[in-house]
């Protein structure tokens, strides 16, 4: 069984969902060297998620952001926890609902993505920054 683990940073990406597949095989190329295995693919951050979704059409990012912002408006009048603004506690949230990490199947040294799929970061900070990656890639 191989094991390979890479730390990368993603540049700081502007609220919503981006696709990220193309930075995240790039980080890693030794996945070519797995004929069958996993990729874990893991935010370090509270205010950010991953998910898989399609990788063709730009406005399902763009309904992704509407549906996500009004199911947890900034305007809720019940948090407290805003010390870094309006933005913070519903990020919080919504990192929470999306998850922090991915799950790939390797196949032939290449990620095992449906047709239609792509790996989506979700940036739910207004100004979120750069967001820290763990990858690992493990199979034989």
């Amino acid at each position: 069984m191989k094991f390979f683990q890479k730390h990368t940073t993603l540049r700081p990406y502007s609220r919503g969902f981006h696709l990220i597949t193309r930075e995240v095989e790039a980080a890693i190329p030794a996945i070519r060297e797995i004929q069958t295995g996993t990729l874990q693919v893991f935010i370090q951050h509270t205010s950010a998620g991953l998910t898989i979704n399609e990788n063709a059409d730009p406005t399902v990012r763009k309904d992704f952001e509407t549906f996500i912002n009004d199911m947890i408006p900034e305007s809720y009048p019940r948090f407290i926890h805003t010390y870094e603004g309006p933005d913070d506690m519903p990020a919080h949230i919504k990192s929470s609902l999306f998850g922090c990490s991915v799950s790939i199947p390797i196949s032939g040294g290449k990620l095992a993505l449906g047709t239609w799929q792509g790996i989506y970061l979700g940036e739910f900070r207004d100004h979120g920054g750069s967001r820290k990656l763990v990858i690992t890639a493990m199979g034989q």
